[in-house]
């Protein structure tokens, strides 16, 4: 009785075991057809994918040749179209930069400009004089050389001149115009012959007045008889000649010592004279 409980017991756990395997290997291959069938989705979505990537990148370079044909018809291919829309816009660019300067530019030009009118040289009140006298004399009067010949002393009025004769450095009011003994000298302008005198200094002297406050002063002279005190004389008439009768100047040799004032006050011959 107990051999056929135990066999009973036996058949029992061998049916159950069967169980437990049968159904373990089930599960086993619905897994494994899960597996594959999931596997076989994800194939078939890849090469959907890489279809359609493969039709794009076909369209695309159909695209290209097609646009490059276009293009080589019109006598240009893409490429060169795209070179030549550059240049034409850094030409343009460059031609507008030439034509309209920036704000920029124009401020930098102004600063410049300023900055040479600040470096500008202040003219001395002698060169002030100078240019207003040359002006002045323009509107007024217009005074000839009187006689032709080099300027062989310049006018020193604020600065000193080297004297040969007195042998220091001196002040000069005229200027001095080399020419030769009994060289004719002229009338600088239209006047009123002042005085004719002999100066212990400059000699044998002439001064001749003109209109607006001009006077002019001709030394050195060997003869002045052409002339009398209170003529009227023109511009050019001839009023004495050259001579060596200046003491002060005596070492210079034959020369006019020639002079011009201005309201009583000398002003330099050579920016009047013409």
């Amino acid at each position: 009785m107990r051999n056929q409980s135990r066999n009973n017991v036996q058949k029992e756990n061998s049916k159950t075991m069967i169980m437990y395997i049968g159904g373990t290997i089930l599960i086993i291959a619905m897994l494994a057809l899960i597996v594959f069938l999931i596997t076989d989705l994800f194939n078939t979505n890849d090469t959907k994918v890489s279809k359609v990537n493969n039709e794009k990148i076909s369209s695309i370079m159909q695209e290209g040749e097609n646009s490059t044909t276009v293009s080589t018809q019109m006598g240009k291919t893409v490429e060169e179209s795209n070179n030549q829309l550059k240049e034409n816009v850094e030409n343009t660019t460059v031609s507008e930069v030439v034509k309209q300067p920036t704000t920029a530019t124009t401020k930098k030009e102004q600063k410049k400009e300023e900055k040479k009118e600040e470096n500008k040289p202040i003219n001395t009140v002698e060169e002030q004089k100078k240019e207003e006298a040359v002006i002045e004399n323009k509107a007024n009067l217009t005074f000839a050389k009187p006689v032709e010949g080099e300027i062989t002393k310049e006018f020193a009025k604020d600065t000193l001149l080297y004297s040969e004769t007195l042998e220091e450095w001196t002040t000069h009011y005229g200027v001095d115009i080399k020419a030769d003994k009994t060289t004719i000298v002229k009338s600088s302008a239209d006047g009123t012959v002042k005085s004719i005198k002999t100066d212990p200094r400059y000699g044998i002297t002439v001064i001749i007045e003109h209109a607006n406050g001009y006077q002019t002063l001709y030394a050195n002279l060997l003869t002045a008889e052409f002339v009398k005190v209170g003529e009227a004389v023109k511009q050019g008439q001839t009023i004495g000649t050259v001579g060596t009768t200046a003491t002060f100047e005596i070492a210079d040799g034959a020369h006019l010592h020639f002079e011009i004032k201005k309201e009583d006050e000398n002003v330099d011959p050579s920016l009047y004279i013409e």
